[in-house]
């Protein structure tokens, strides 16, 4: 069975974001590329909520155009495009690049998507994931902890009065002083029984 991986970038206080969607702190270099598109090219599906996804699809689908491109953003850019991709949103009619508009996070069509053939899923957006938190429907975290404290910004977790306990599957530490934190929850954490 597919796996739904939280795959997000932090600041060393929590944040995902700085204040007016500000990004300027994330340390990613060419390794971290790297690593990224390793990671994500043999994903089934990106999941993501609107925001994400308008913030992917502004750049993303020409960004291997662009002379000053990397050739780690070629090569994402390219896998980002032919990725199938799950955008979750009330407000969006329509999207292009591969994506499919889904209105509600439902167990049941997520539990059918996990049970296709096909890599893992990857899933990113903070408002996203604290749905997929809240019916247990996330397998893995990979948390990427950027050496910087930002003060203020949006938070990757949302309040919550449900706590989830995570057993650390691993971690590894890049040469931009990036820590990759893999977690899985503990099978006992009262995930949503549906699953």
């Amino acid at each position: 069975m597919r796996k739904v991986i939280l795959m997000m970038q932090v600041s060393l206080d929590g944040f995902m974001e700085g204040p007016d969607r500000d990004l300027s702190w994330h340390r990613v270099d060419d390794e971290l590329h790297s690593h990224f598109n390793e990671e994500l090219r043999n994903m089934g599906a990106f999941l993501d909520g609107r925001v994400t996804y308008e913030l992917m699809a502004g750049y993303w689908p020409t960004a291997d155009q662009d002379p000053s491109s990397t050739a780690p953003e070629i090569e994402f850019a390219r896998i980002w495009r032919d990725m199938p991709k799950i955008v979750y949103s009330r407000t969006l009619a329509e999207a292009g690049w591969n994506t499919e508009v889904v209105r509600d996070v439902v167990v049941e069509d997520v539990v059918k998507l996990k049970g296709q053939h096909g890599g893992d899923l990857a899933l990113g957006g903070a408002n996203l994931s604290a749905a997929f938190r809240r019916l247990g429907l996330i397998d893995e975290y990979r948390i990427y902890v950027h050496p910087v404290v930002i003060g203020q910004g949006k938070p990757l977790f949302q309040t919550t009065e449900a706590m989830t306990p995570l057993r650390l599957l691993g971690s590894r530490t890049f040469g931009n002083g990036v820590v990759l934190l893999r977690y899985a929850p503990e099978p006992d954490n009262g995930r949503a029984e549906s699953r």
